[in-house]
């Protein structure tokens, strides 16, 4: 599945596999669940850069070695966030398979950050740009480790085993290039899943972004299309790769097909409690995931009140090049830290 569809479905599924769990034992399943989220991450905290140090040392306060000070401010790791990898797996298989090890293991064509915040109740996805140049481990046809690249993001999932190899491969890759950011948990799904997921919702609703008819005539700049089937998988799917920043245009189309989809699977919630279980189980053969059901237990009783507007969706500024045959992006280093600031962390009152 591409990125849109695949980051509303863990929401989904959460809100909505709760109600297939009995009461019994259920307040022992969110301990657990919580616990085994936090063990998954291979960090607590980011590790910043110190970019401002006159605030820390023009006052006498009280300084935590894990703050963060910038632009005369200081912030404070959010540690309640819960922080999932949502990657939309360049595969047309209609069951994930796994491969030997080398370089068949499938590009992360979709990247998205779902970023949960008890504390204010909130819901915020980040977009990755498939073509971010980042640190990427090389690894050898037998899994051993051979040098680290840079190189587009999406092309880190490829090494591996196409299954959970694969995906830690990813983590890593997306951790480190977000200053080693805790990630929690990840669902890698492949893109034959975008028709199924899309339907399940009865449709989305778009205004198409580009001319799209190459691959589906109905996708006419500027009509508004109710996408179904195979629609759908071109919308979110579809770029011609001889057309320079066709990748960036695609993000956007994702971030447009996202907050449709939101709005289609919250109506198709009200009329079937049950919708989102359904969902979860008609993809769970194109899919590779390590959230479970007690933490999906845990997430649950709080996910339904967040907060999730358009504003939530974000991606992070930079610049696209072309280099050869291929598309690199390069992150504006400024954004993605103050991004980081924004959405993962708090501003603390220091007292001099």
């Amino acid at each position: 599945m591409r990125g849109a569809g695949k980051v509303f479905l863990i929401i989904w599924a959460v809100l909505m596999t709760v109600t297939t769990l009995g009461l019994a034992g259920f307040e022992v399943m969110r301990i657990l669940g919580k616990s085994n989220l936090d063990s998954k991450s291979a960090t607590s905290t980011p590790m910043m850069a110190q970019t401002d140090m006159s605030v820390s040392e023009s006052t006498d306060a009280y300084w935590e070695e894990d703050w963060v000070p910038y632009n005369g401010n200081v912030y404070d790791y959010n540690d309640d966030i819960i922080t999932f990898l949502i990657m939309g797996i360049d595969k047309d298989d209609e069951t994930v398979v796994k491969v030997e090890e080398g370089t068949d293991g499938g590009q992360a064509d979709a990247l998205f950050l779902l970023v949960l915040n008890p504390r204010d109740q909130s819901i915020k996805v980040i977009g990755i740009n498939r073509n971010s140049m980042t640190d990427i481990d090389v690894y050898d046809e037998y899994g051993r480790y051979m040098t680290t690249v840079i190189a587009q993001i999406a092309t880190q999932h490829g090494f591996g085993d196409g299954m959970e190899e694969s995906c830690n491969y990813q983590v890593k890759a997306v951790s480190n290039m977000f200053y080693q950011l805790p990630i929690h948990g990840y669902a890698a799904i492949n893109m034959s899943a975008i028709p199924t997921i899309n339907d399940q919702v009865g449709g989305v609703d778009v205004t198409v972004l580009e001319d799209l008819t190459k691959w589906d005539k109905t996708l006419k700049e500027g009509a508004q299309v109710h996408l179904e089937g195979d629609s759908a998988f071109y919308y979110v799917k579809a770029r011609d790769v001889h057309v320079f920043g066709s990748n960036e245009n695609r993000l956007e189309r994702q971030r447009q097909y996202l907050e449709g989809f939101i709005d289609a699977a919250r109506e198709t919630t009200k009329e079937n409690n049950n919708a989102a279980v359904e969902l979860f189980t008609a993809i769970s053969s194109k899919m590779v995931t390590n959230i479970s059901a007690d933490e999906i237990s845990y997430l649950a009783p709080y996910i339904s009140s967040f907060s999730f507007s358009s504003d939530d969706i974000i991606t992070i500024k930079g610049e696209n090049v072309k280099n050869g045959k291929f598309e690199e992006f390069y992150v504006d280093d400024d954004d993605l830290y103050k991004t980081i600031l924004e959405v993962f962390y708090e501003k603390v009152d220091v007292v001099g």
